[in-house]
């Protein structure tokens, strides 16, 4: 039923998206989807939660090859992740990580951008060994809502994702973050 949910986002986007049209394309009956999930938005959050955690996974293979030596080859890598599955992963053009549904859609306290951070910055603490602390986390918050706009921006702009903002996208977040997580620190505002 996930894989004929992201054929379907793909198709008609979410407000097009209805359980009736679900159980056709999944060729189950309407009862079937509602054993599993009470409406579309259950769909659609299970869904979501797959493709994080592909995602994931995704970062987790790339991180343990000895092909990249420093924190910041890790940030390309889900840049590179992120564009890869806008362009193979079905549903994950219109979905992403479900801010199309709702902003808290993977975690009722804190927005779909800020749970991916703090899988970022899991990541990378446990691979390059950087501090996991809320600078770290703050950082990567921003860091993560820029890219995710910019990737956006080029994938408007071209079914294929226009190469120039793409590579503008990855300099503005290397760039970034080079210079406040790499900087001495200073304190962060809570909020």
């Amino acid at each position: 039923m996930l894989d004929a949910c992201a054929e379907l986002v793909d198709e008609v986007g979410y407000e097009g998206l209805t359980t009736t049209l679900l159980a056709e394309r999944a060729e189950v009956a309407i009862g079937s989807v509602y054993q599993f999930f009470p409406d579309k938005r259950a769909i659609v959050q299970a869904l979501t939660l797959r493709t994080m955690e592909s995602y994931l996974q995704r970062l987790d293979e790339r991180f343990a090859s000895d092909d990249l030596t420093h924190w910041w080859d890790g940030v390309d890598a889900g840049i590179d992740e992120y564009i890869t599955m806008h362009r193979t992963v079905p549903g994950f053009r219109t979905l992403h990580f479900g801010d199309v549904v709702d902003l808290h859609l993977l975690d009722e306290q804190r927005d779909n951008n800020g749970v991916i951070a703090d899988q970022l910055a899991r990541v990378l603490t446990e691979r390059f060994g950087m501090v996991d602390e809320p600078r770290l986390r703050f950082c990567l918050e921003i860091a993560v809502e820029a890219a995710d706009a910019l990737i956006k921006l080029a994938f408007r702009r071209k079914p294929e994702g226009d190469e120039r903002v793409l590579a503008e996208a990855k300099a503005l977040i290397r760039e970034y973050l080079h210079r406040h997580v790499d900087a001495p620190a200073e304190p962060v505002a809570q909020g």
